[in-house]
């Protein structure tokens, strides 16, 4: 059987790469994959052997800090939208499906605060972006133009941009964690290392 990554030492097996692939093929988005064997198909694997290396790293890492699933946020908290998932990465945000993951995200990112300076500069810089809508003509909701006062709104430019900070924050830790645990075999190298011959942009 054959070796995919090492993790901490620690043998990522291709049978588990394999059953991983084998769940996608026969679950309700299974039409959507690419073909299996294909360029796109190892991409796929790639991709898949990524986010088993990072639950590995984050289990590992939960596991030294003493971490548990107990009083970890809720998915919804730390990835609210579609733009939180696009900051932190596909990898990173498919790991926060699990608890352990969460609650270390919240470990490593507990002392991230933002200064009352950068949130009245973000305030001056995007006056009308936590501003409430008006009703207008039938009823319907139409953009603020007038910005509310920077106390009004304080609250909420805050939570933006600490939320914001938490997610790149974790996900430059994870990426520093990952190489300095992470040995990949070759075949199974980050979908978008260049070296790799299947990361080629196509149209």
């Amino acid at each position: 059987m054959s070796v995919v990554a090492t993790v901490a030492g620690a043998t990522v097996w291709v049978d588990e790469v394999d059953a991983r692939e084998l769940r996608l093929r026969n679950g309700p988005q299974a039409a959507a994959l690419p073909a299996a064997g294909s360029s796109e198909g190892r991409q796929l694997r790639r991709w898949l052997t990524q986010l088993i290396v990072t639950e590995r790293v984050i289990a590992t890492e939960a596991a030294t800090r003493g971490l548990t699933a107990t009083d970890a946020p809720t998915e919804a908290e730390l990835l609210p939208d579609a733009t939180a998932r696009l900051e932190i990465g596909s990898i990173a945000a498919a790991a926060l499906a699990g608890p352990r993951a969460r609650a270390l995200f919240a470990d490593v990112t507990a002392d991230v605060r933002i200064t009352d300076d950068e949130v009245a500069d973000y305030h001056a810089r995007n006056p009308l972006r936590f501003a409430t809508p008006r009703t207008g003509a039938y009823g319907w909701l139409v953009p603020a133009v007038v910005a509310p006062p920077l106390a009004q709104v304080q609250p909420a430019i805050s939570k933006h941009l600490r939320e914001a900070l938490q997610r790149r924050m974790f996900r430059v830790w994870l990426d520093a964690r990952r190489a300095a645990l992470v040995h990949l075999a070759p075949g199974y190298e980050h979908p978008g290392d260049p070296r790799q011959p299947d990361n080629t942009h196509r149209h």
